[in-house]
């Protein structure tokens, strides 16, 4: 009896790949600052209230003034710095600076109980494929299921 091949669900495990690399493909100055200032909106703090936060985890002083500088499209100059990014996100309670990364660079994220059935889910599949091999071993040394 032949299964119906399911063309809507896609591999659980499939290896998301990595966007093409083209020149200046990785110049993505606007869409961080875009992404910074939508993740600002969202967020029911002021911009007072996550700038206060960055500096109390971080231990620099963090300005509202600086979180305007860096979504501000008109401030070319002005580079939201890496080393703030998970100050930045804790104070946001957000993730979504990490996930655009790691789009980015052909990943996905998985927080909290989602890492832990990924990893379930990996070691699922060399659980199964380990004992297709021990069968496959025991066959061929005459052991049948033994």
């Amino acid at each position: 009896m032949l299964r119906k091949q399911d063309n809507r669900t896609g591999d659980l495990f499939a290896v998301p790949a990595a966007p093409r690399t083209i020149p200046g493909s990785q110049n993505i100055s606007i869409e961080v600052r875009h992404l910074l200032s939508d993740v600002l909106k969202k967020s029911p703090k002021s911009r007072y209230e996550i700038a206060a936060r960055m500096s109390e985890l971080l231990g620099v002083e963090i300005s509202k003034h600086q979180l305007d500088s860096w979504t501000a499209d008109s401030r070319d100059g002005w580079r939201f710095p890496l080393e703030y990014l998970t100050a930045f996100e804790q104070a946001c309670n957000t993730h979504a600076m990490l996930e655009f990364i790691a789009a980015q660079r052909g990943c996905s994220l998985n927080i909290g109980n989602e890492a832990w059935a990924a990893k379930l889910g990996q070691l699922e599949v060399i659980k199964a494929e380990t004992a297709k091999q021990i069968s496959a071993i025991k066959k061929h040394l005459g052991r049948g299921n033994a």
